[in-house]
């Protein structure tokens, strides 16, 4: 059974960008080749700050949309290790 995460980088002009996957390693690194998500594309270079396992494609979506809704307050509070 594949896993699935949710994380968080950090792009070059300080902004967040939150996403999904099933390969964390090979999904930063299509990120820092400007073919990741459109937004990363013009703030390169990215580095992945904060990551979350889960067990099914579903919880991982679910969270990530709850995270893409949080302040950016709540998303720093998250990645020091504050569960929000």
């Amino acid at each position: 059974m594949a896993e699935h995460f949710i994380y968080i980088l950090e792009c070059a002009d300080g902004t967040y960008y939150t996403g999904y996957t099933t390969d964390l390693d090979k999904r930063l690194a299509v990120h820092n080749t400007g073919r990741g998500a459109k937004y990363t594309r013009n703030r390169l270079p990215v580095r992945r700050i904060y990551e979350e396992r889960l067990s099914t494609k579903r919880e991982a979506m679910q969270r990530e949309y709850a995270i893409k809704q949080l302040t950016r307050k709540q998303k720093e509070r998250l990645i020091k290790g504050v569960r929000v």
